[in-house]
């Protein structure tokens, strides 16, 4: 243990909280020293999250200022609510522990998309624009990650939309507007209930939620052009679907007529050929039941016929959101930070069936 990083967790009692510490506890290099929250105070980890019974029975839910909780840490893993999170890193910054955020707090660069999307002003708007977290998306920013002390952990929804588009942001052939449509698993919507998260209303039941107005649009964006995308708009439509884990994504954009599947299928290969976490199907398009409680992402694509000087493409794209989509994603940019094996403790694959 002497040579281990202690790591706290902050915000342990969500799912997002669950996955994280079912990997850590896990991790070679990472002793979790502690975890707060601000529910389920004093009971053992193995009593909230039921499948760890008896493997952390040292640990319990605690009730801590944050500032208190970082004390003689190394990482801090932040697993709480957007806004609150805010908040919270303003308060352990000059304790000099890496943060690792799950939240949406810091992903994006324009305080004004913030305050528009999240519905508050940020409480430290400079710390967006001169980019004090690194976007921890190793397949976009694997070199900045490397030279990372705060990491801003991807969202799910932004996660596989994003990466089922990025071979066309990266071949520069992404323009123009770009419509989504994305259902979700249950699970994304956290570990309290609620009525839209209800069984018997989300097992027989599809609907949307926050259509074209999602958190999520503004990050998607800021990504891809990252990526090298041009002049884009994104309209989004989110689904609730009647699964507990899982994204599926289907974006339709338009590409120049000559384009052939041969050149899309080059496009493709060359964008993934060295990822570690993204697979490119070619024999079926993506499904979730493929990539579900694995980090693991599968692409794949539809090419339409010609209509005047376009052709339509449809960018398929599958992820399990508390995975590749949260906590899975925060230790695979957590272990690139700190030069470990980028794959540590989320090699294994998905549940079959």
């Amino acid at each position: 243990m002497a040579n281990k990083l202690k790591a706290v967790l902050i915000g342990g009692t969500g799912y997002g909280g669950a996955e994280l510490l079912r990997r850590l506890l896990f991790h070679p290099h990472v002793e979790v020293a502690r975890v707060t929250a601000v529910d389920n105070i004093g009971k053992k980890v193995g009593q909230v999250h039921m499948n760890l019974t008896g493997l952390a029975d040292h640990l319990t839910f605690q009730q801590m200022a944050p500032a208190e909780a970082v004390q003689g840490m190394d990482v801090a893993f932040l697993a709480m609510p957007h806004k609150t999170t805010a908040k919270v890193v303003l308060e352990i910054l000059s304790s000099g522990v890496r943060i690792v955020d799950l939240s949406g707090d810091f992903r994006l660069r324009d305080p004004e998309k913030y305050a528009k999307f999240y519905g508050v002003e940020h409480p430290a708007p400079a710390m967006l624009t001169e980019g004090r977290f690194t976007y921890g998306m190793p397949e976009l920013n694997r070199e900045a990650i490397r030279k990372a002390k705060y990491i801003a952990s991807p969202g799910c929804f932004a996660t596989t939309i994003a990466l089922g588009l990025m071979p066309l942001a990266k071949a520069k052939m992404l323009e123009g507007p770009i419509h989504t449509v994305a259902a979700t698993g249950s699970s994304g919507s956290g570990a309290n209930p609620q009525l839209t998260t209800h069984h018997p209303l989300r097992a027989s039941n599809l609907r949307t939620y926050k259509p074209l107005e999602h958190q999520h649009v503004p990050e998607i964006v800021q990504t891809l052009k990252a990526a090298g995308a041009g002049d884009i708009d994104l309209e989004f439509v989110p689904v609730s679907a009647p699964l507990p884990r899982g994204i599926f994504a289907s974006s339709f954009v338009d590409v120049p007529a000559s384009t052939t599947r041969e050149q899309l299928d080059a496009i493709w290969r060359e964008c993934w050929k060295d990822e570690p976490f993204v697979r490119y199907v070619t024999d079926r398009q993506p499904e979730v039941v493929s990539v579900a409680h694995s980090n693991y992402v599968e692409s794949g694509f539809a090419l339409g016929p010609v209509t005047g000087d376009t052709r339509r493409v449809v960018c398929f794209s599958t992820a399990d959101n508390l995975v590749k989509g949260g906590a899975g994603q925060a230790i695979q940019a957590f272990n690139v930070m700190m030069g470990f094996e980028e794959s540590l403790t989320l090699k294994e694959p998905g549940l079959w069936p």
